[in-house]
């Protein structure tokens, strides 16, 4: 069932206990929000949404075409979607999910990613990027599975918790130029025995920035049968 709010149609997302006691307030603003999400008519419009790109690497463009990388060396991913453009607000709410435990702001974020991934064809199995048990530990979540799970369940796709594992505790991506991404990540995944890994899989992530992430899932997952892989990011950097 959909929500219409305003002549904007929402995909049903869990929204949060009590949200009838409390009324809304838009996290970017603080202003009234949406009725059912914490996000406001006005915040929502600015969303950005992203809208040329890239088809192999949701590299935003001018219009809709191959960037020269993928043209000179085309990646192990057949196709990115990315749902947003990494600006304002989106710069604010992810991290807010990512480093500081903000689950509302990942709600906001997954209501707003089923409204773009709603109109793509379904995938067999919508996989997460997990992370290192020891990140993992020490962060007391993992953001692309908090994201993943409940967009999953708005979307009605199966989720592939149990194929992946990132089996080699690597540096954080953030700190590396784009040549140290792809070193830092050799090895740094594996399909889980007995996982069954179909031809078709997406990939699920927050952020991509240089994609060496994905790409190094992307590898692991081709080498276990995988015969088109795809990916779903909430945001890509440009």
């Amino acid at each position: 069932m959909n929500l219409i709010v305003n002549q904007i149609t929402f995909p049903k997302v869990d929204a949060a206990p009590l949200c009838w006691l409390l009324p809304p307030r838009c996290l970017v603003c603080d202003a009234p929000g949406l009725p059912g999400r914490d996000l406001c008519a006005g915040c929502h419009a600015a969303l950005p949404r992203q809208r040329h790109a890239c088809p192999r690497c949701a590299l935003p463009l001018p219009h809709v075409a191959l960037c020269g990388a993928c043209l000179r060396q085309p990646p192990p991913l057949d196709a990115v979607h990315a749902a947003f453009d990494y600006a304002f607000p989106l710069n604010r709410l992810l991290p807010r999910l990512k480093f500081h435990r903000d689950f509302a702001a990942g709600r906001v974020l997954v209501q707003a990613m089923a409204e773009h991934f709603a109109a793509l064809p379904p995938p067999p199995l919508l996989i997460p990027l997990p992370l290192h048990r020891s990140r993992l530990r020490r962060r007391g979540y993992d953001q692309a599975l908090e994201l993943a799970r409940p967009l999953a369940r708005a979307l009605s796709l199966p989720l592939g918790c149990d194929v992946l594992e990132r089996c080699k505790p690597t540096r954080a991506q953030s700190t590396l130029d784009a040549d140290a991404r792809q070193r830092n990540l050799r090895g740094a995944f594996r399909v889980l025995p007995g996982a069954s890994v179909p031809a078709q899989v997406v990939l699920f992530d927050d952020v991509m920035t240089t994609g060496a992430t994905l790409h190094a899932a992307a590898g692991v997952l081709r080498a276990a049968g995988a015969q088109r892989v795809e990916a779903w990011v909430c945001a890509r950097v440009a």
